[in-house]
């Protein structure tokens, strides 16, 4: 379900009712003496205010979208309500997704949700490793960004609760940024694209990985479980049009309440 697009009609049929009953249907009952207002104005002119309210919250300030798998453990598990802000990559019609306001762009490192490519209907989560014009490498399970490898060092175990499993844990460093990933560089994931996708020329696929220079006005982006994600190196780049806005703040996990805060 396009809950925004329902959202947006909602706004449309409230707002609707609700001027047709300041400029037209109140006057009317004020001048016959009535009190009250019908059954299908209250419930509809009614909840105008907060439709209007909830609209622009979510439209334009932050949404909220719930993890459903494990592709961005160990920095985000399934369960986790997320808050995603909807104006650091600049300010866009709502259903349209078209930008107005041009605020900022997406960096290495940022946790961005996005509509799937091959499917739009369906909104995603990963981490944005390249950037328009940027080479990137993923060879034999290491991550190399304009012919330069990205720093990475051991950095414990993560337990997952869901599988009740230890896996081997990393600290990378994407720009400014440090944050953990999940891989194995005993046994490197095999890599071969899931179906052919736009600027496809731009990737090389061989036994030891992928290599891809992302064209203008894309991203490539990558799970932070690194051997459990189907993500750019599998099925292609992110338009910049497909952007919905920058991952910050767990705000709830109802299995796990120490998860609150954990991400920003």
């Amino acid at each position: 379900m396009n809950f925004a697009l329902l959202l947006f009609v909602l706004l449309v049929v409230t707002g609707v009712a609700w001027i047709l009953d300041k400029m037209v249907l109140a006057p009317r009952r004020r001048q016959a003496g009535a009190t009250g207002q019908p059954w299908w104005i209250e419930y509809t002119a009614g909840l105008f205010p907060v439709i209007l309210i909830v609209f622009v919250l979510r439209s334009f300030i932050a949404e909220p979208f719930k993890i459903p798998s494990g592709s961005m453990m160990p920095t985000l598990v399934v369960g986790d309500l997320i808050l995603v802000n909807k104006f650091t990559y600049g300010v866009r019609l709502p259903i349209l997704n078209t930008k107005i306001i041009d605020v900022g762009s997406p960096q290495r490192g940022d946790v961005m949700v996005f509509r799937y490519p091959k499917d739009t209907s369906l909104d995603y989560i990963k981490r944005v490793v390249g950037i328009p014009g940027d080479k990137v490498s993923f060879q034999d399970g290491r991550l190399s960004i304009n012919g330069q490898p990205v720093p990475l060092s051991p950095d414990g175990e993560f337990y997952d609760g869901e599988r009740l499993s230890y896996y081997t844990q990393y600290s990378e460093k994407l720009g400014t940024l440090d944050h953990k990933i999940l891989t194995n560089l005993e046994k490197p994931l095999s890599i071969d694209p899931m179906l052919p996708f736009p600027h496809q020329d731009q990737c090389q696929y061989s036994r030891t990985g992928v290599t891809c220079v992302v064209p203008p006005g894309q991203y490539f982006m990558m799970g932070d479980n690194r051997d459990n994600s189907l993500d750019s190196r599998f099925w292609g780049f992110v338009p910049e049009q497909n952007i919905v806005g920058k991952a910050f703040f767990v705000w709830m996990n109802l299995g796990d309440f120490g998860r609150i805060g954990r991400f920003h």
